[in-house]
């Protein structure tokens, strides 16, 4: 029973391990876009260590969490509006990633951050 316990403690760290080193890939910061109609103006997202999210200049998408597995980007948090909150749950394809472009599609949707 004691093997257990330490195997289940072992494999948990090695699990924890190897989400942080993976996390490490750059994804975290301040990635915007230039806002459809106001391209004088941006918007996007806030992806913090630890899986905090965070909207900028979108007051009706409130996002909370976020979660890189292999290739996709998971976000989540609420949608506002005509008093209304809805959660959602998004899951995009992570199609380029580098030091200062990040490129996210779900079918025909492509969106394509800068880091700020």
């Amino acid at each position: 029973m004691r093997t257990k316990a330490i195997f289940k403690r072992v494999c948990g760290l090695m699990a924890v391990a190897g989400f942080t080193a993976c996390g490490g890939n750059g994804i975290e910061g301040n990635w915007v876009e230039p806002v459809p109609g106001m391209e004088n103006q941006v918007q996007g997202i806030t992806l913090e260590k630890g899986g905090k999210a965070s909207s900028i200049n979108m007051a009706t998408l409130q996002y909370e969490k976020w979660e890189k597995t292999d290739n996709m980007l998971i976000l989540s948090g609420k949608s506002i509006g005509n008093h209304e909150t809805i959660h959602f749950c998004d899951t995009l394809a992570i199609e380029r990633l580098t030091k200062e472009e990040l490129t996210l599609t779900k079918g025909s949707l492509t969106i394509n951050y800068h880091k700020q």
